[in-house]
């Protein structure tokens, strides 16, 4: 909320951004602490089960977001989306201190210090399962972060889609939502493990049959082809988001909300260090994106099978450190 109040009363480029960064920093938290809410009330695979219900809405968000900012700004002004925001954030406090109860038993908290989360996140790190998950996520998120940051120039340069670009954006979302809602109805049948392994298998054969495709067309395959095989790797991918989370959660006990911090910004430090490397190699081709599926399934498998040999036990927490 005062991110947002400083963004909407600002009067220089400046004073945005400091205002923005205070809303990320707002914003890190209900992050968190959402699958740490999860992870205190579920296990295995009904926290995957509502974990893919949780990645449905974030696939969706972004999809229906740009239209109501744009109608937003077309009708009242670029300060009233950020009266949006506030308006937005207001509710959302209001429903959380009257609707949703504290998860975490006393008997269960962990004291607040610098040491103590040290040792802890030591712990959690040095956990083979957890560790292999999050890097396993890293790839997974890595090559989607390489999409997004090729989507445009890629539609734009190999197939000359301009104004139509929004929705073929949104139909690769769809696949990933889509997915995610399909994984909730049947993770508690496969289970998560198997779920991993066969979304990961079919990356591999349809990033490979893309990467074909690709050589084949000198980087320019045809646009119904490149659709086709894409919609099929954001369907697998969208069944990964949902389980690989709740399969590193669900090692970490009672140190919830500070493993998911480190899942969340792990993960994110691997996928950066892949968008860049394998984006650098963008060349107004398909090539590169279709590498990058393939690698991020080879290596993901490896990692989720690597990971299903490590012990399940929970991380026994540090409640009061030295």
């Amino acid at each position: 909320m005062a991110g947002t109040v400083v963004a909407m009363l600002s009067t220089s480029v400046e004073m945005i951004v400091l205002g923005r960064i205070l809303q990320g920093i707002g914003v890190a938290g209900p992050k968190i602490a959402t699958r740490a809410l999860v992870r205190d009330q579920f296990e295995g695979e009904a926290m995957a089960r509502i974990m893919s219900f949780m990645f449905v809405l974030f696939i969706l968000v972004p999809m229906i977001a740009p239209a109501m900012g744009q109608a937003v700004l077309a009708f009242a002004g670029w300060r009233a989306i950020f009266a949006v925001y506030l308006a937005l954030s207001i509710l959302l406090c209001i429903w959380l201190v009257m609707r949703q109860p504290e998860t975490l038993a006393p008997q269960n908290r962990i004291r607040f210090h610098p040491v103590t989360l040290l040792q802890n996140g030591s712990r959690v790190l040095r956990n083979r399962r957890v560790s292999l998950l999050i890097v396993a996520t890293g790839f997974v998120f890595g090559a989607h972060l390489q999409y997004l940051s090729t989507a445009a120039d890629i539609f734009f340069d190999v197939y000359g889609i301009g104004s139509l670009f929004p929705a073929y954006f949104a139909a690769f979302a769809a696949s990933i939502g889509l997915a995610s809602m399909v994984n909730a109805q049947v993770v508690r049948r496969f289970g998560m493990q198997a779920m991993c392994e066969y979304a990961l298998c079919g990356l591999v054969a349809f990033g490979l049959c893309l990467l074909a495709l690709s050589l084949v067309w000198e980087g320019h395959p045809p646009l119904p082809a490149f659709m086709a095989l894409g919609f099929a790797i954001f369907f697998c991918i969208g069944f990964l988001f949902g389980n690989l989370n709740a399969m590193a959660m669900q090692s970490l006990g009672q140190l919830a909300g500070l493993g998911a911090s480190l899942i969340a910004s792990g993960s994110s430090l691997v996928a950066v260090v892949f968008a860049v490397a394998f984006g650098a190699f963008y060349n107004e081709t398909t090539i590169p994106l279709a590498s990058g599926f393939l690698v991020t399934g080879i290596v993901g498998l490896m990692l989720v099978r690597l990971a299903a040999r490590a012990s399940r036990e929970p991380v026994v927490p540090v409640k009061r450190g030295a």
